[in-house]
């Protein structure tokens, strides 16, 4: 009896050491461009963001721990489907062809594509139509790319990999006019990176969708968990103070 008393008060002291219940950890992709939704924060080499706040704030009310994996843009998808990350949170928007392959959540902020060209191009753009025959670009794996090249409106869309790419050959002159992530756009000009480059007011987008959380096709309990959080983190401000700590204006 003494020794199994003894066997018994370890085991006790044993399980009185280890955490009441170990959260789940799950993988994130974020990207290090895309500013205010995901960038990298070059002080402390950690990606941050309206997407990472509002991710982390969702696992906190959900109950999963959050582990952000940064990767580019083209590699979310391929990376969620293949188990490489669970979760996608990034300026991505929800469309026909990635509902096919990715479970988004409910709408988290909708916009269209901004419109940026050379400082010295004074012009009005008031629609793709005004740039008829030009060389434009857009980022790769966006619903700007592919809206732009279906257009059938442009002598060339080139793709680059990133946003910044895309504001330094319109900073230079090698680009007549780039297309991306409205947000995204007023957010890097607004930080003085590109001097050369304006973003075109009165410009009305075509491509307008709403970015949303994605998860891997079959995840129910994970999105119902996750819309869940959202509704909450809405109905009590978070979100709203999310986005106007990145300098974004609450949506309805």
């Amino acid at each position: 009896m003494k020794r199994f008393g003894l066997a018994a008060v370890a085991a006790l002291a044993i399980s009185a050491a280890m955490p009441a219940s170990a959260q789940q950890v799950l993988k994130v992709g974020s990207t290090p461009t895309g500013i205010p939704f995901t960038f990298l924060d070059t002080k402390t080499n950690t990606i941050q963001g309206i997407m990472v706040d509002l991710v982390t704030e969702v696992g906190k009310d959900a109950g999963f721990n959050v582990q952000i994996e940064p990767m580019q843009f083209s590699a979310l998808i391929p990376s969620l489907t293949s188990s490489k990350i669970d979760i996608i949170a990034a300026a991505m928007f929800i469309t026909a062809p990635r509902k096919e392959v990715v479970d988004f959540s409910d709408p988290i902020y909708t916009y269209g594509e901004g419109l940026v060209v050379p400082k010295t191009d004074t012009k009005a753009y008031a629609t793709q139509d005004d740039l008829k025959g030009e060389t434009v670009g857009a980022q790769v794996g966006t619903a700007f790319v592919d809206a732009l090249k279906k257009s059938g409106l442009f002598a060339d869309v080139k793709a680059y990999d990133t946003i910044p790419d895309i504001l330094r050959d319109v900073n230079t002159g090698r680009l007549k006019a780039g297309y991306a992530d409205y947000p995204i756009l007023a957010y890097n000009l607004k930080q003085g990176g590109f001097p050369e480059v304006r973003l075109v007011d009165g410009y009305k987008p075509v491509t307008v969708g709403s970015v949303g959380i994605g998860v891997r096709k079959g995840e129910a309990a994970l999105l119902g968990k996750i819309n869940a959080s959202l509704a909450k983190l809405k109905a009590n401000g978070t979100i709203d103070k999310i986005l106007d700590k990145w300098g974004l204006k609450a949506q309805g």
